[in-house]
């Protein structure tokens, strides 16, 4: 029972990082981080899968070693969160409720640029 949850998991979050990589403004490599987790707890195979993905798995490795986040992913992400925080506010959401997800994504912003970047490897040429 619990590797069905675990690998239902992993379903719901790799499908929401497709969305993602399809939409503007849904983040891909969150729900893939996620997926990855989800993974390591259920899933072996998917795990290994995800972290030798040839696109994703060297930046779910980063996290995974050292809970690094790459600069251009900082910067998409600060990005499609201040656009999504600007269309927020001509929604008809409640006034309340745009504030609070306002400041979930300022919060969000600032603790993802205090994470650390990989360090790039240079060439000794």
């Amino acid at each position: 029972m619990k590797t069905l949850f675990w690998r239902s998991l992993v379903v719901i979050f790799i499908t929401l990082g497709i969305i993602g990589a399809i939409l503007p403004g849904m983040p891909t490599t969150v729900f893939l981080i996620l997926a990855a987790w989800a993974a390591s707890k259920g899933w072996p195979q998917m795990d290994a899968w995800l972290l030798n993905h040839p696109k994703y798995g060297p930046t779910l490795r980063n996290w995974r070693e050292n809970g690094t986040v790459p600069r251009k992913a900082k910067w998409i992400a600060s990005i499609m969160m201040l656009l999504s925080g600007i269309l927020m506010l001509f929604t008809n959401a409640p006034f309340l409720v745009k504030i609070f997800t306002d400041v979930t994504m300022f919060i969000v912003a600032v603790w993802l640029w205090m994470r650390p970047e990989p360090r790039q490897e240079k060439d000794i040429y």
